[in-house]
């Protein structure tokens, strides 16, 4: 059987959309946040690999297809933006604002967590752009000398987190107004955090959309200059 999965030249693809759609049935059959779709088909994934004996290296290979995925399908995050360009002109400097101070909060969170947990240079920096999309993250891991590998994981968790809570802290907080909705769950969770907010509203998903693009090109600049702080 395991020769069998490894001759398939796009068994790791195959396998991760099937993971995939596991979760998306589980999430709608219990309906709570702990069965997140990309959570679930991380864990059934793993299980799988390792029940099988397969390397990752073998799986990746057949799943790097997906990979190239990603910038094209970030892109297409514009589309709501598009649509909600008239509300954004009228709230572009509270956006812009706001999206700035998530970066910054990021960004300080990650040297205070390094600072408290005596992390070194590396590990570091490679957590500096967690609240990232996955495409401009690697980057960023690269430019610093970082774990790109655990960029990514951390990149991953960091969306799955705001995917699962993000709408619970609006509530906590009180925050109702579907500009600060999206700007906050775009800016803290990337791309994952926006199917959330998409779910939220339409000018949820937009100002999530926009919010993606804009703190990525925030956080390049700033992981360089908060990259010398330790």
């Amino acid at each position: 059987m395991r020769e069998i999965l490894l001759e398939s030249t796009y068994f790791g693809a195959m396998l991760s959309l099937a993971a995939y759609e596991i979760g998306v049935l589980m999430k709608k059959k219990f309906k709570l946040p702990i069965f997140n779709p990309m959570l679930i088909s991380v864990a059934l994934i793993i299980i799988i690999l390792i029940f099988c004996n397969i390397d990752y290296e073998s799986y990746y290979d057949g799943a790097q297809v997906l990979s190239y995925l990603l910038t094209p399908a970030t892109v297409c995050l514009a589309v709501p933006l598009y649509e909600q360009l008239e509300l954004l002109r009228r709230n572009i400097k509270a956006v812009f604002l706001g999206i700035a101070s998530g970066v910054v909060t990021s960004l300080l969170f990650v040297l205070l967590m390094s600072m408290l947990f005596h992390l070194d240079h590396k590990m570091y920096v490679t957590l500096l752009p967690k609240s990232i999309t996955t495409a401009i993250g690697i980057g960023v891991s690269e430019e610093l000398n970082g774990y790109v590998t655990i960029t990514v994981a951390v990149i991953m968790i960091t969306g799955i987190f705001g995917n699962m809570i993000g709408e619970g802290v609006c509530r906590l907080f009180h925050i109702k107004e579907p500009i600060s909705r999206g700007v906050a769950i775009g800016t803290a969770s990337h791309a994952m955090g926006t199917t959330k907010a998409m779910e939220l509203g339409e000018i949820e998903g937009a100002m999530s959309s926009l919010s993606i693009a804009v703190s990525g090109l925030l956080t390049v600049a700033g992981a360089t200059i908060f990259a010398s702080f330790l």
